[in-house]
């Protein structure tokens, strides 16, 4: 999953930056890459963050990376959704949220938490995905997310703690993705040998939270 991180603080308000991309809501962002000059293939692979990209670009920002929230109070994140038999929208797959660190987790509480952070305000955009060959994508719909249920809070801060906990009495490696209700610890980069991991949010918790209207139909 595509993680979107600007590792400074742009002053722009979650209020602003939902305006603004709500008026490319509906569009194809294959012709705004080319607009915004985002490189959508490096010769025969894909750029994975092209779309986010064009995002940062029509909000007028620098593509960086952090663990910061993207906009100093708010994350801005992607996700892609795909079309089922029955012809209905439903999320593609997990979230990235944030890489984990064994020794940062291991000695950090969830209230001071990199995952807390990029979860507690976010825009989250929707895209549609079509195929590998990424010759079209609408930009779906673009919405805000704020960890303030108690319930929601309390179970993301369980499967914080569980991670937490794995790496200080089993070791980093020991995490698995079948860890955790709505997010769980999976590997990320390259290739099956990777040892990096990071937090994602269950598709689950997107279509419960993010985007109820998404069914699971098949």
């Amino acid at each position: 999953m595509i993680q979107i991180t600007i590792g400074h603080k742009c002053g722009m308000e979650r209020r602003q930056a939902i305006q603004k991309l709500s008026t490319i809501e509906g569009q194809d962002l294959r012709p705004l890459a080319e607009k915004y000059e985002v490189t959508v293939f490096k010769g025969k692979k894909i750029n994975k963050g092209w779309a986010g990209h064009v995002l940062e670009r029509h909000l007028g920002l620098p593509i960086n990376s952090s663990q910061s929230p993207n906009f100093g109070s708010w994350e801005l994140k992607i996700i892609p959704l795909k079309y089922l038999k029955s012809g209905k929208l439903t999320v593609k797959e997990t979230m990235a949220v944030t890489m984990i660190d064994p020794y940062n987790v291991e000695r950090t509480d969830f209230e001071d938490s990199h995952l807390l952070i990029k979860l507690r305000r976010m825009i989250v955009a929707a895209r549609i995905w079509e195929s590998q060959k990424e010759e079209r994508s609408i930009l779906h719909r673009v919405t805000t997310f704020d960890l303030d249920d108690p319930d929601v809070y309390n179970q993301v801060k369980a499967d914080y703690d569980l991670v937490r906990e794995t790496i200080c009495t089993k070791g980093f490696s020991s995490l698995t993705g079948k860890m955790g209700v709505y997010i769980q610890p999976r590997t990320k980069g390259p290739g099956h040998g990777s040892t990096s991991r990071a937090f994602y949010a269950r598709t689950s918790f997107l279509k419960k939270f993010i985007f109820p209207e998404l069914s699971d139909e098949k």
